[in-house]
């Protein structure tokens, strides 16, 4: 296995347990903000799966190691999100679940504005209505 690079955000964020508790307290968030029920009916009532696959794709896609990858191949993330109705206001109420997770664990500014950019851009690229 090859290492995970140092300057990566996976490795700045603080590796395993930093994108674990993104994960867990974006989920949180998703679960407990009346401003996020759109996006969290589309969600199973068991987040368990939604999380631990999201922090294995986002293991990978911060720099980290290809945890996803190795279990389900690439990860077509818009393919696999076309079930579900995904507009403005889903990605917005997504984003406003990261953005908090963002701004209460992430220490480093740069870091996470740089973070929170690409999530902005792979969000957008989700939309489908």
């Amino acid at each position: 296995m090859s290492s995970v690079n140092p300057e990566s955000p996976y490795t700045r964020m603080g590796g395993e347990p930093a994108v674990r508790a993104l994960v867990d307290r974006f989920y949180e968030l998703m679960d407990t903000l009346l401003e996020a029920w759109e996006i969290r009916k589309l969600h199973p009532e068991d987040l368990a799966g939604s999380r631990e696959k999201l922090f294995k794709f986002l293991s990978g896609w911060l720099g980290g190691p290809p945890l996803y990858i190795q279990e389900y191949g690439h990860p077509m993330l818009r393919r696999r999100h076309l079930p579900f109705p995904i507009d403005e206001q889903a990605r917005d109420q997504w984003m406003l679940c990261m953005n908090q997770a963002l701004d209460e664990l992430v220490e480093e500014e740069a870091l996470r504005e740089g973070v929170r950019h690409a999530f902005w851009q792979l969000a957008d690229h989700m939309r489908n209505r």
